[in-house]
């Protein structure tokens, strides 16, 4: 087989096939067959009915337990994660024009944390990048005052 062959083989690909003969009476058989077959659904007794509403009952209940006692654990957090970053990373001015782009990406990186540490309290990595960033702040806090 040669390319061009093949090219006439994919291109007749294209062409919309019609069936042989018509498919839907088969279709409809087949489904009426399906349906004069079907068992009938077997009668519950009241005692499986209320089995299965306390049931249902006892999913939502414990439902909404577990819903207002995520949505208590969540808020708790929050408060010790806004507390845990130091209010001094905010308030730092320098008098040195050198050091104040130094401040301004302090603010934006303080921002930027107080918010990861929101997501994510207990974060090892966001514990470190704190540590970090406080050691870095107090080395150019030292320079600052070392330059008078």
């Amino acid at each position: 087989m040669n390319e061009f062959e093949w090219l006439r083989q994919t291109r007749a690909l294209r062409e919309p096939v019609s069936p042989r003969h018509d498919l839907w009476p088969a279709i409809d058989a087949a489904l009426d067959d399906a349906t004069s077959k079907a068992p009938e659904a077997p009668r519950r007794s009241t005692a499986q009915r209320a089995q299965g509403w306390l049931l249902a009952a006892s999913f939502a209940g414990l439902s909404v337990f577990a819903g207002s006692l995520a949505v208590h654990l969540r808020d708790r957090p929050l408060a010790t994660a806004a507390a845990s970053v130091a209010p001094d990373l905010e308030r730092w001015r320098p008098s040195d024009p050198r050091l104040a782009g130094a401040a301004v990406e302090f603010d934006a990186a303080s921002m930027e944390l107080r918010q990861a540490m929101e997501q994510a309290p207990h974060s090892p990595a966001l514990q470190r990048l704190l540590y970090r960033m406080q050691k870095q702040q107090s080395q150019l806090r030292q320079l600052e005052h070392q330059a008078g």
